[in-house]
C-alpha cells in the first residue's frame, strides 16, 4: 500500500549505532526527511549522502532532521558515516521492516537483470508526523535542492 500525503507516518524504531536506537516519536515538532536508499558506499547513494551532508545547515534552519534508511548494518552505515563525513542519521533496517512499512520495496533492473529491491524513496514528514510530501523513484541530482525548496514553501506559506 502506499503512502499518500495526509497519512500518519508509520512508526518505527531502528538501530543507528551500536547499543543507540532512534524512532520517530523522538522528532514531533520536528520536520523529518526519511529518504530509503539501495546501499551504503555505492556511487548513487554516496552522491546522495553527500548532498545531503552539504546542505546540512540550510535544513537544520529550517527544523529538518534527516533520516537515511537502507539495509545495511550498523558497521556498514559507521563506515559510511566516517569515509564521507555524514552529519546526520543512518538507520540500520537489516530485515527491512522499516521499507516494508513505508513499502519502498520494488522490483529493480540492472544490466538487464529484474531483482528485488529498495526503491530510492524520500518522504517529508510535518512536526505533527503526517507525510506532507512523498518522492517515489527518486532521481539523486537535484534531489535535496528539491526537497529544500518544498521544505521552504510548507515552512513559510503558514507565517
Amino acid at each position: 500500500m502506499a503512502l499518500d500525503v495526509g497519512m500518519k507516518a508509520p512508526e518505527f524504531t531502528a538501530n543507528i549505532a551500536e547499543e543507540k536506537q532512534i524512532s520517530l516519536a523522538d522528532f514531533i515538532g520536528k520536520w523529518v526527511v526519511l529518504y530509503f536508499y539501495p546501499k551504503d558506499n555505492t556511487s548513487g547513494c554516496t552522491l546522495e549522502a553527500c548532498d545531503f551532508r552539504d546542505n546540512m545547515n540550510s535544513l537544520t534552519t529550517m527544523g529538518a532532521v534527516v533520516i537515511g534508511v537502507s539495509p545495511d548494518s550498523v558497521k556498514s552505515h559507521k563506515n559510511f558515516t566516517e569515509k564521507y563525513n555524514l552529519n546526520f542519521f543512518l538507520a540500520s533496517d537489516i530485515d527491512k521492516t522499516i521499507c516494508n512499512l513505508y513499502d519502498v520495496m520494488g522490483e529493480k533492473s540492472m544490466y538487464g537483470k529484474k531483482y528485488f529491491g529498495i526503491v530510492r524513496t524520500t518522504f517529508i514528514i510535518n512536526p505533527e508526523g503526517y507525510i506532507a510530501d512523498t518522492f517515489y523513484k527518486v532521481q539523486v541530482k537535484g534531489h535535496v535542492q528539491e526537497i529544500m525548496d518544498i521544505l521552504s514553501q510548507k515552512i513559510y506559506s503558514k507565517n
